[in-house]
């Protein structure tokens, strides 16, 4: 975890909500210089800084929008810090707590260097990145539609027709396996809305890749050379990585990925695991689905999966396995080096 030691004659603490928020200002030597309660105004917010702009830092807690105040900070030079919400725990675990309390404390953190850093995305690449996300949604809830055809088909011990449910052709003939007409309505309305999500999956999909094309075709390319990193693996790793250069170390971005073991020690006793979902979950499914993916088309890293299959076992082999295609993109993205086989086989 990293923490923001720059300092600044003041600091600006903001607790944030969706309609209001709550500004105080600390100088350098911690005097409260402001306590205010403002509603969600970007020219009120302009005015209640505009006496301190000199030389101000503005931190807040990183909550669902936090969008438009970074925006705005950055259109006047302002810097503009989030704070990574899972690691404040002088705010969470107070004894007290409201936003006058929460803005107090998130100045002090910032001013004392204390500040837990949360990765600012950049407005550019911002909406394409969300639009990817729901894309993922809207795949996941299409997802449960088929799953629900085929409990369906279970739950009336009835023969499913050959063929995918992802191949819409194939799927249009699913209803008629039923003779009960209400049962059957309800498997046509199932149908019909994976009808939908397939036309909107598919147009996202080409925005997406447009975009992508036009703010890093050089990532896009070199990650798609690894063997099973089809275009939605690819797509997802260039926008939730974005710059690889913000991870000092491998070890950072691995467990940034959540590819690593979160592991508590004291005295040189082990006392367990915790904060193993702090890191970024996009990330962590694209890994697990890449370990999969590669030993397709791959076919030499079988080796190395069956070695790792036989010390550890086929759950912790595939996480191991994902750990090291994440250590070979970590080092591909840092060089701009393409995927080398050899190379990977041989850290394997």
């Amino acid at each position: 975890m990293r923490f923001y030691t720059g300092q600044h004659q003041h600091y600006c603490g903001i607790d944030l909500h969706a309609r209001t928020l709550y500004l105080c200002i600390l100088d350098a030597e911690g005097n409260v210089l402001l306590h205010q309660n403002l509603p969600c105004d970007r020219q009120l917010f302009l005015k209640a800084v505009e006496p301190f702009q000199n030389d101000l830092v503005v931190a807040c807690e990183c909550t669902f929008n936090w969008y438009w105040l970074a925006d705005l900070c950055a259109e006047h030079d302002i810097p503009f810090l989030l704070g990574h919400a899972l690691y404040m725990r002088a705010i969470h675990g107070g004894k007290a707590k409201n936003d006058r309390v929460d803005a107090l404390k998130t100045a002090s953190l910032l001013r004392g260097g204390l500040l837990p850093m949360a990765y600012v995305y950049p407005a550019h690449m911002r909406p394409t990145r969300d639009l990817l996300r729901r894309r993922l949604h809207f795949v996941r809830k299409r997802g449960e539609l088929f799953a629900h055809i085929q409990n369906t088909f279970h739950q009336y011990n009835l023969p499913r027709p050959p063929g995918a449910l992802i191949n819409p052709g194939q799927r249009a003939s699913v209803p008629e396996a039923f003779h009960d007409p209400i049962l059957r309505k309800s498997i046509e309305a199932d149908v019909t809305v994976c009808d939908t999500y397939d036309g909107l999956i598919r147009n996202l999909e080409k925005t997406i890749l447009r975009q992508a094309k036009v703010h890093d075709p050089r990532t896009l390319s070199c990650l798609s050379t690894i063997p099973g990193i089809g275009k939605i693996l690819a797509l997802t790793l260039l926008y939730e990585i974005h710059d690889i250069g913000r991870f000092p170390s491998v070890q950072h971005f691995a467990s940034y990925a959540r590819l690593v073991k979160c592991e508590k020690t004291s005295a040189g006793k082990r006392t367990g695991r915790s904060n193993g979902k702090i890191g970024n979950v996009h990330l962590k499914w694209a890994f697990s689905e890449a370990a999969l993916t590669v030993l397709v088309h791959f076919p030499q890293s079988k080796k190395v999966h069956a070695r790792l299959k036989r010390k550890f076992g086929q759950g912790k082999a595939l996480s191991i396995f994902a750990h090291k295609i994440g250590r070979t993109v970590y080092f591909m993205l840092s060089r701009n080096q393409a995927f080398d086989p050899d190379r990977f086989l041989v850290h394997a």
